[in-house]
């Protein structure tokens, strides 16, 4: 990022967006901004509490087991849709479909089809995540060359070490792409399945913060969600960049 034709660290822009908050916070324009040290105070009162701690391992308990099902589902049936023509006529329009569709409004069929346990919660990550994990492997897989077949048929491989040892690497970029992308829309995923489906986790923190006004501990519980994100981000994003020489291979 360039200013003035001096070179600023990215770094830089969330100080400039800090002092925006702070100043707009202190105007007591309305309620449900305060200021941002008033934020950052209550993260540290209330990040050390039992109930922070307890409501952290229940969300991520259902992330991770909503995302390891979306990534172990996503991969091998996007995988497939790129390799097989059939399978990509057939299940492509209902990919299509589900990752322009409003998710949220499908919660409430989860929730009558298995009720109001953690594993409706858990189903609702999957089904914020696991579309675009498809698409990705679609991509990765329909991108491959077909040398790579031939190589592998001249090899004697099956299907099955077709996949697993030629096919899944080289289109490993993809894939961690979408991977990277599906575990931030299971982000949103965990905290919407815990607001609707069983007021639980960070949902239960979340209702109890806006129920009795208080703003500032739900803009901490927010900055939390955000750097949870952004690590996740940022570590496949360093992950992806260790595998491009696969790309650059094809």
């Amino acid at each position: 990022m360039t200013a003035f034709g001096y070179r600023v660290p990215q770094w830089v822009s969330l100080l400039v967006w800090a002092a925006a908050w702070e100043a707009a916070g202190w105007t007591d324009l309305t309620l449900l901004l305060p200021p941002l040290s008033g934020v950052i105070a209550k993260l540290f009162e209330i990040v050390p509490t039992e109930h922070f701690a307890d409501a952290l391992l229940l969300t991520a308990r259902a992330f991770a087991a909503g995302t390891l099902v979306a990534v172990a589902v996503g991969v091998p049936v996007g995988m497939c849709m790129g390799r097989y023509e059939t399978a990509d006529r057939l299940l492509l329009p209902w990919v299509n479909m589900f990752v322009s569709a409003p998710l949220t409004a499908l919660v409430p069929v989860i929730m009558a089809l298995f009720g109001f346990g953690e594993t409706t919660i858990v189903l609702t990550v999957v089904l914020f995540a696991v579309w675009i994990v498809v698409l990705d492997a679609r991509a990765g897989a329909r991108s491959l060359p077909a040398s790579l077949e031939e190589m592998a048929r001249s090899y004697g491989a099956s299907v099955w070490q077709a996949f697993a040892k030629v096919y899944v690497w080289a289109a490993l970029p993809e894939i961690l792409a979408g991977v990277r992308l599906g575990l931030l829309r299971g982000v949103k995923g965990v905290i919407v399945g815990q607001l609707l489906v069983s007021v639980v986790g960070f949902g239960h923190l979340f209702e109890i913060y806006q129920s009795n006004f208080l703003m500032e501990h739900m803009w901490a519980l927010l900055l939390v969600l955000f750097a949870l994100a952004f690590a996740i981000d940022g570590a496949l994003a360093a992950l992806e960049k260790r595998v491009e020489y696969y790309a650059a291979a094809r």
